[in-house]
């Protein structure tokens, strides 16, 4: 229940013993404050984490060709395998219950020009698909399309690091740069939260660099976006049965783990999970041990001011105070000191890290946050053990007989 008298007496108490109070209140806000911040800085090497490996879609096979180790079916050792475009039209008629969508990929290094300018950039040929595999933004201008690729057109679009490198601070868009000798026309400009590197990358259609390659059908590459509905366990399975058909077409040893090579972008996230599962148990256990330091801190503290307040007890029972009086009194003056200045620790701790935002990005730490369901909670646990840490050495003074009280020094 409510009582005037009760709360006048706690303002008194606190305008008297400012430092006790100021001490009080300051170690539960800098628990508070310590653990949101550590917190926040541990999410934000969660989403440094994420942003390095997780830039491209997750629901990506890379298939790389490489050279067989065993003889098989009368091919020997040492064969080099080639993927063609026979291989992704099979791949789409057979595995169309898994396929989203599939690009074949050929890279060269070429040097290119615009007037006085050139440098040297590495050209991918790809099909329109090969947009979802890299989550490539736009900035100006429009990507390939099946258009460019049944026309094999000169078409380019190029990385916003190379617009400006080219052509400074004009517009590239529909102008003509000199790739190999060729003159191509520059259709798009992109950009990549996978960095500079992803950002001086050219895309052209493949069957123009086939074309160019003396009408080749031979690719460097086959892309594979499956389907994110058949989740984790599906897509093993069909990594799974694509190693075997390709296994089988290209007549490699069952055995042999070399004719070519898988990159599964669903496996990495798996273990990319499991890493960011480590790091926030990491951030948990940092943050708990930050809360029982307060929790302690708070403790000491407490067992101070009523040790202080012995004889101040002893007078009060010697009135008439019963027990449950001298309790309340000294649990009520630790709840209210614990909220007031937990939830201002709490605050400070929010603000701090909205306004670092990106600014710690050279530490590896992506704008730090935490949820603030998860700060109030921290801050009541700390009010909580706050206010059990007062009833301990309360309850203990209140069972001291007046006379006794009133003796101590």
């Amino acid at each position: 229940m409510f009582s005037r008298d009760a709360w006048n007496e706690i303002f008194e108490t606190i305008r008297k013993n400012k430092l006790r109070t100021f001490l009080s209140g300051f170690t539960v806000a800098l628990g508070i404050l310590i653990f949101v911040t550590l917190f926040g800085f541990g999410n934000g090497l969660i989403n440094t984490f994420n942003k390095f490996f997780n830039e491209d879609a997750t629901n990506v096979f890379y298939f790389f060709p490489g050279k067989t180790t065993m003889p098989y079916k009368g091919y020997k050792s040492n064969r080099q395998i080639e993927f063609d475009n026979t291989d992704i039209a099979d791949i789409q008629k057979d595995f169309p219950m898994f396929l989203e969508y599939i690009s074949p990929r050929i890279s060269r290094s070429n040097l290119i020009r615009y007037q006085a300018e050139s440098n040297n950039y590495t050209t991918h040929g790809v099909a329109p698909s090969h947009q979802f595999a890299e989550k490539t933004v736009i900035m100006k201008g429009r990507y390939l399309n099946l258009k460019d690729m049944k026309e094999k057109s000169k078409h380019v679009v190029i990385g916003r690091l190379v617009e400006q490198d080219l052509f400074g601070s004009r517009n590239s868009l529909g102008k003509y740069v000199d790739i190999g000798g060729s003159a191509f026309k520059v259709i798009g400009v992109f950009q990549d939260e996978g960095g500079d590197r992803e950002e001086r990358f050219v895309y052209m259609p493949y069957t123009t660099r086939q074309l160019i390659e003396k009408n080749t059908d031979k690719i460097n590459m086959i892309v594979i976006g499956f389907k994110p509905e058949i989740g984790y366990a599906g897509a093993m399975a069909f990594e799974s049965n694509l190693k075997k058909f390709l296994k089988g077409k290209k007549f490699i040893h069952p055995d042999d783990e070399s004719g070519f090579f898988i990159r599964n972008v669903a496996d990495q996230l798996e273990k990319n999970q499991q890493f960011t599962g480590v790091l926030k148990l990491i951030v948990a256990f940092v943050a708990i041990g930050t809360i029982i330091a307060g929790i302690i801190g708070i403790s000491n503290i407490m067992v101070f001011v009523v040790k202080e307040r012995t004889k101040e007890l002893g007078i009060r029972k010697a009135l008439g105070a019963t027990p449950g009086n001298v309790i309340s009194t000294i649990l009520l003056e630790s709840v209210f000191i614990t909220t007031i200045s937990g939830f201002v620790g709490m605050l400070i701790g929010i603000l701090l890290l909205r306004s670092l935002d990106d600014r710690l990005e050279d530490f590896f730490i992506t704008n730090p946050y935490i949820d603030t369901g998860t700060a109030v909670i921290a801050t009541l646990m700390l009010v909580l053990f706050g206010s059990i840490a007062g009833y301990v050495p309360a309850s203990k003074a209140a069972r001291i007989k007046p006379i006794v009280a009133l003796r101590d020094e």
